[in-house]
């Protein structure tokens, strides 16, 4: 541990409590190794004077919801510190009456609600305190030797409290065992199997406690050699299995996932250990990531769709072991697995979902191999993961963050995806919740879809080999691929039959058709393992309704609707639903210059102003509705339907 304590950093508020709690609070979250993705909580005691002029007391905790790595001051609850105080010397005090009258106790009713450990901050008698998840520490804990390790590391530095659910009944275990303690003696607290606390009247002193204690518990383990017992070994690749985890886990889970391949060394080390079953099966680091983890991973062997079905039902076994009767059994899928071979994936209905996963779990092998390496990993004991996973306040947070657009946890391939209809393809699949790999000639694609769930790709579509290797990185990335949409095409200038080139005819048939079945022939393998898998051709209007001086565009996009009608016949066995859309012109994208405009109104004898308005709605057709109905074709409203061509053209007389 290194402290990221900087003198000149603070000079603008050295003596503002709340911005200093702010900074320190920010370089415990800066440093993963002591807080993961919104784990860990601290705070920081004031005088505040309140509407009436009165001056309080108040606690101001980290606020539910906000991550230590980035908060900022309105991301800590204000609360009566008195009230909190009272709250102590209760009985007993349900999950939701806590919420309740820590809420009600707040002096801006605007805050997120106080952390669930406000209580237990409350009774901390200094101006500052911090709590970590330090995984050097709960790798020192979590061994049935534990107690006597910290003892041997701190001596009496620390009070150490034995596990307890956190919340009030942790609030109350401390207090009882503090009551005769003076808490001057002591520089920090051993949570055992959940963390560390320290506390000062200087932000600086508690934070750089929080370094040193940890510090300590490294050195600990390097003095041990277990910090040397990380596996590692070289990992394999197989896109197809892969893809069917993770169509299995979505099964499962009765929802779409993205599955996250971590193939690194440290991985592989991990999901190659020889007692991997057993290991990997005795439960979290720590219980705060069980609402992200569940309590063990699946293990995936030969038989995959048998390896998912064995975990849903020892999960369900779990469940029905553990259960008090009033809890609502949670979905039987698994968020994450270990492959031997291969690696570590994660499960996420949202990309962020996964990486946090793949986050903690990464923590969390190389903490459960440390452990191993002290003598043996041991976390608590069954029934009290079970009690932290089900605990109301822990599920009500984690369904806060639940969304559900159409597309939430699917993956999309839209080609001619840097401009025009397929980029406002890719915008509108993200948008309703999909992650999106776009094929573009264009190089720029790559920065033009460059954010999280996109991933642009420079792709020459008339290359196999580079097609190929799309798709692959699309698997590699996300997991699977649910939707193709074939959209790139060329437009070439019109030209009569006996005045048409063979090369203008062989470049479009090359692009505008023989491409499509290429791109479709490698997507159907991953498309057979997708979630509700739908492909639409983009078309044109001149399928149905073609004119003269077109046929180098027209035939290829008929050969195109032919194409799909067949692939809707072979492929709706597996239930890839396989539909054609038409657009008449889309003036908004780059291959209607004004120099195309005015050659395609001209064959008709109009202006370029009539000949855009010549459909039967007099509007012509924009690429963000193109897309629009895209999205419709490939989502639930179209679930029944395979083989269909859809006009989106304004109406056009010659059709109609």
């Amino acid at each position: 541990m290194k402290s990221l304590w900087k003198n000149e950093e603070v000079e603008g508020f050295s003596k503002d409590p709340l911005q200093l709690r702010v900074y320190t609070s920010r370089l415990l979250g800066a440093n993963p190794d002591l807080v993961l993705h919104g784990g860990g909580n601290t705070s920081v005691k004031l005088s505040q004077k309140n509407f009436f002029g009165e001056t309080e007391e108040l606690l101001l905790v980290k606020g539910s919801g906000w991550d230590l790595a980035t908060i900022e001051s309105p991301g800590f609850a204000p609360v009566r510190l008195e009230t909190l105080k009272r709250l102590a010397e209760l009985e007993t005090l349900s999950d939701c009456e806590m919420v309740r009258q820590q809420r009600a106790a707040m002096t801006d009713p605007g805050a997120p609600n106080p952390s669930v450990e406000a209580i237990l901050h409350a009774l901390i008698p200094f101006r500052y305190v911090d709590h970590t998840h330090a995984d050097a520490v709960l790798a020192v804990t979590n061994h049935p030797d534990g107690e006597q390790s910290i003892q041997e590391i701190y001596g009496n530095r620390v009070i150490v409290i034995p596990y307890v659910m956190p919340g009030f009944v942790l609030a109350k275990k401390v207090r009882e065992l503090t009551q005769n303690k003076n808490w001057s003696d002591y520089e920090g607290m051993i949570l055992m199997n959940h963390g560390i606390f320290t506390f000062d009247d200087d932000a600086q002193e508690s934070y750089e406690k929080m370094i040193e204690l940890v510090t300590l518990a490294e050195n600990f383990l390097k003095d041990r050699k277990a910090l040397d017992s990380l596996a590692r070994a070289e990992s394999e690749e197989d896109l197809q299995k892969l893809s069917l985890i993770r169509r299995e886990v979505s099964r499962i889970r009765r929802e779409p996932v993205y599955a996250q391949l971590d193939s690194t060394a440290e991985a592989c080390g991990f999901a190659n250990l020889k007692n991997i079953n057993e290991l990997a099966s005795r439960g979290p680091m720590t219980s705060d990531h069980l609402a992200r983890t569940k309590p063990e991973p699946l293990i995936i062997n030969d038989d995959i769709e048998k390896d998912v079905s064995l975990y849903a039902r020892n999960y369900d076994d779990y469940f029905r072991r553990n259960t008090n009767g009033s809890q609502e059994i949670l979905d039987l899928a698994p968020r994450w697995a270990v492959w031997p071979g291969y690696g570590l994936v994660s499960y996420g209905r949202s990309l962020n979902d996964s990486k946090v996963v793949r986050d903690i779990v990464s923590h969390t092998a190389r903490a459960i191999q440390i452990g191993e390496a002290l003598g043996r990993w041991e976390p608590i004991a069954e029934k009290h993961i079970f009690e932290a996973e089900y605990w109301e306040l822990q599920r009500a947070k984690m369904e806060s963050f639940k969304q559900s657009p159409e597309f939430q946890g699917k993956i999309a391939l839209v080609t001619g995806a840097a401009s025009g209809i397929g980029l406002a393809c890719a915008c509108e699949f993200v948008r309703e919740g999909a992650a999106v790999t776009g094929l573009d000639l264009n190089a720029d694609v790559e920065n033009i879809l460059d954010r999280d769930e996109m991933l642009g790709v420079a792709c020459d579509i008339t290359d196999s080999g580079a097609v190929s290797n799309a798709v692959d990185e699309t698997v590699r990335r996300f997991g699977g691929l649910d939707i193709l949409v074939l959209n790139a095409g060329t437009f070439p200038a019109g030209k009569l039959i006996e005045d048409l080139d063979d090369q203008t005819w062989d470049k479009s048939i090359e692009i505008n058709l023989k491409s499509q079945q290429r791109i479709l022939k490698t997507c159907i393998p991953f498309l057979k393992q997708g979630v509700d898998p739908a492909v639409v051709f983009v078309a044109s209007r001149n399928v149905p309704a073609p004119g003269p001086g077109a046929s180098a565009y027209s035939v290829p996009k008929a050969g195109q609707t032919q194409l799909a009608r067949i692939a809707a016949l072979e492929l709706g066995q597996f239930g890839i639903r396989v539909n054609v859309l038409h657009p008449d012109c889309v003036y908004d994208t780059g291959l209607w210059t004004q120099e195309t405009l005015e050659r395609s109104a001209g064959r008709y004898g109009l202006t370029v102003e009539e000949y855009k308005s010549r459909n039967v709605l007099k509007s012509d057709v924009k690429s963000y509705e193109v897309a629009k109905m895209v999205c419709t074709m490939a989502g639930s409203i179209f679930a029944k339907t395979t083989g269909a061509q859809i006009p989106i053209d304004g109406g056009s007389d010659r059709v109609i």
